[in-house]
């Protein structure tokens, strides 16, 4: 099979997986119980209940969809293929299905007095997908399945970065158990930061 068939059908995979995740994540937005419900007023009231929910699906949303695009570009830059970079591929989509679940219990618990848990673990899931960026970024590059010395020196960026984020991702996770609300505002702060550079993302030709 050609080189270029090969990452074909990965990043087809990849997409697909990426697709379910964030399928999943609308799963935890419940609609209000209609046992509960007598009113307009009541229905009002049972909505502004579901704006954690909505704010964690949004903001895991916005994770993944970042997560995709990014993936998407570096595919780009790639037309070779080995062993060790479609696992460290397989890695960070294991991160992207596992993401539902602490979007789940950060949009029950985040906000209330029993939120470290549920920020240390969402944090912590934050920390693994960037080891997995770390790793197609080191297996891209030994050997190197760049397309061209400009497309390596992108993923030595990507690579860079990687290891930049892994500290933050790092010292929040630790930091969570004391101050989850100070961290949420920081991890949403980042994914703000990385979706506003993506927006002004300019592709070159490599």
């Amino acid at each position: 099979m050609a080189e270029g068939a090969m990452n074909s059908r990965l990043e087809t995979f990849c997409d697909g997986v990426f697709a379910i995740a964030l399928t999943l994540l609308v799963l935890e937005i419940k609609t209000p119980a209609v046992d509960n419900i007598h009113s307009s007023d009541d229905l009002w009231h049972a909505l502004s209940h579901l704006l954690p929910s909505v704010f964690a699906f949004l903001l895991s949303f916005t994770i993944i969809v970042i997560s995709w695009v990014n993936h998407h570009a570096l595919m780009k830059l790639i037309n070779k293929s080995t062993a060790p970079f479609i696992y460290a591929n397989v890695f960070l989509l294991l991160t992207v299905v596992i993401l539902p679940f602490p979007t789940a219990l950060f949009a029950e618990f985040g906000f209330t007095d029993a939120a470290t848990p549920a920020v240390v673990l969402y944090s912590f899931v934050m920390l693994l997908t960037n080891i997995g960026w770390i790793l197609i970024a080191r297996t891209a590059l030994k050997p190197v399945l760049a397309k061209s010395d400009e497309a390596e020196a992108t993923i030595r960026q990507i690579l860079k970065q990687g290891k930049s984020a892994f500290i933050l991702y790092s010292v929040c996770t630790i930091l969570a158990f004391w101050f989850p609300l100070i961290i949420s505002i920081i991890l949403t702060l980042t994914w703000m930061v990385w979706l506003v550079l993506g927006l002004n993302y300019k592709d070159e030709k490599v």
